[in-house]
């Protein structure tokens, strides 16, 4: 009898597991710098910041052709508010796709400019759901554990990276480490 519970709770464990891969050979998520790590900076209308949409519009379309369904998206100011938006204006044409926001806690924008939270928090509103880590901010090791979170739960990375050390860097190399397929968008 024992043994009979045992071998379907291996199989409940293997079933389980079978659906989680695929899940995440589903999804895709983003990482990159923020605004003032970027070479425009907040000039979102530099040809430079325009170049990049153009890039990482035909990334995700070609990702979602793959048939990645799902994108998690850390909603930090530059990249990820960008990643948000693309993959918003993206549900347009492909109704089967959605947007996660993985947020490291509550009051990420507490500190932002009255203009960064109203574009935040609109974004937000639109998405397909949210995980939320932390009530509040616990320190920087609530953003890396976001990253983690996005990167354990996905098979691709699109990811705007110039080669500056810090937290982009770190979730570039933990997802070599976990085996994600990485796209890199050079600013």
């Amino acid at each position: 009898m024992q043994d009979t519970k045992e071998n379907a709770l291996e199989q409940a464990k293997r079933k389980i597991n079978g659906i989680i891969q695929f899940l995440n050979s589903t999804t895709a998520c983003f990482t990159g710098h923020r605004s003032q790590k970027l070479p425009w900076g907040i000039n979102e209308k530099d040809k430079r910041c325009i170049a990049m949409k153009v890039e990482l519009r035909f990334e995700i379309e070609k990702a979602i052709q793959r048939g990645y369904k799902t994108f998690l998206c850390g909603m930090a100011l530059g990249f990820d508010t960008i990643c948000a938006e693309t993959v918003l204006d993206l549900k347009e044409k492909y109704d089967n796709i959605k947007i996660i926001g993985a947020l490291p806690c509550k009051t990420q924008d507490r500190n932002w400019t009255n203009k960064n939270k109203e574009r935040y928090r609109n974004l937000l509103a639109r998405l397909d759901g949210v995980r939320c880590l932390y009530d509040d901010y616990i320190g920087r090791e609530c953003m890396f554990e976001r990253n983690r979170y996005m990167v354990n739960n996905s098979s691709l990375m699109i990811a705007l990276f110039n080669e500056v050390t810090g937290g982009t860097k770190s979730t570039i190399d933990y997802a070599k480490r976990q085996g994600l397929e990485i796209v890199i968008i050079k600013p």
